[in-house]
């Protein structure tokens, strides 16, 4: 097709900045988990935007932080390895925080010459006075840098004010392809992360302030019945220690099933059919900081 385009658009910025809810907001449907707690997102998540002229594949990287763990500087070579291959990137800086080093650091890895659009999250939680101060800061921040190619772009993503400026304005980015992914499909997401990453959306808001990053899924087993009436799931819930078991599990097994019960609907919202989930809770000593187990979990070198 002649004049379409099809290309990558990198979102990145620091631990819960905004970031899924932006992608969310951009594809139009839930394709990422959200959760107001840092570091929910663990792998690249591409959502594909569709439209007559163009095809828009926007990456959800994982925060970019100080890492403390291997696995937490896996999740940072993830970040940096899919901002060098986009056309554009977002850079998300929360409205209600102050810029600080590292939105510096970010911003500094973006190494080729993309556009960079500078895209101020969350102003549905800050006053009209408030943001054109924050903006004023941010026009301080883009020059301090000597950034090239800028644009700034104000948004709440939660609200969807000015999001589709902001989907205009990428699309402007991408170069002269055809579609690369089928034009029906909204994710290149495999349903089995899709599943382990529901349950773990449950998990953490279910046990933030006890376990915040000590949680992992596999999926053991998926598939549907041969009614096509119901769709099996069976799950493995990893923690580091022998007392987080415990905490996941609460008294007379109240916390896994209110784990269950979100997790099962999220998942039935996904596919479309009920579903049966089944969810074991498992030890895996420091899978965090074991390279092995990390593998294991999907978080390849």
């Amino acid at each position: 097709m002649s004049n379409f385009r099809s290309g990558f658009v990198a979102i990145v910025g620091r631990p819960n900045t905004g970031k899924s809810t932006l992608v969310n907001a951009l594809v139009g449907t839930k394709i990422v988990i959200t959760s107001h707690h840092p570091n929910t997102t663990r792998n690249p998540i591409r959502g594909i935007i569709n439209r007559e002229d163009f095809q828009m594949i926007v990456v959800d990287t994982p925060g970019m932080h100080k890492p403390k763990t291997a696995l937490g500087t896996r999740l940072n070579t993830m970040a940096n390895e899919n901002i060098e291959s986009t056309d554009s990137v977002a850079v998300c800086l929360p409205a209600n925080e102050d810029i600080g080093s590292g939105d510096e650091y970010i911003v500094k890895q973006i190494k080729g010459n993309q556009p960079i659009f500078i895209v101020v999250t969350k102003i549905d939680s800050i006053s009209k006075t408030e943001l054109a101060e924050k903006l004023n800061l941010v026009n301080q921040f883009v020059n301090r840098l000597n950034l090239r190619n800028v644009e700034i772009i104000p948004i709440s993503a939660k609200n969807l004010d000015q999001t589709d400026l902001l989907l205009d304005l990428l699309a402007k980015t991408l170069p002269d392809s055809p579609a690369l992914y089928p034009k029906d499909i909204n994710t290149d997401q495999a349903q089995e992360l899709m599943f382990s990453d529901l349950i773990r959306e449950a998990a953490i808001e279910e046990l933030y302030e006890e376990l915040p990053h000590s949680v992992m899924v596999t999926i053991d087993e998926m598939g549907e019945r041969d009614n096509g009436k119901l769709f099996d799931v069976i799950a493995t819930l990893h923690v580091e220690r022998d007392s987080q078991k415990g905490i996941i599990i609460g008294p007379q097994g109240s916390k896994l099933k209110a784990i269950g019960t979100t997790a099962r609907k999220s998942i039935e919202n996904l596919i479309g059919m009920q579903v049966f989930l089944q969810i074991h809770v498992k030890v895996s000593k420091e899978w965090q900081k074991d390279p092995k187990m990390l593998a294991r979990l999907g978080f390849t070198e």
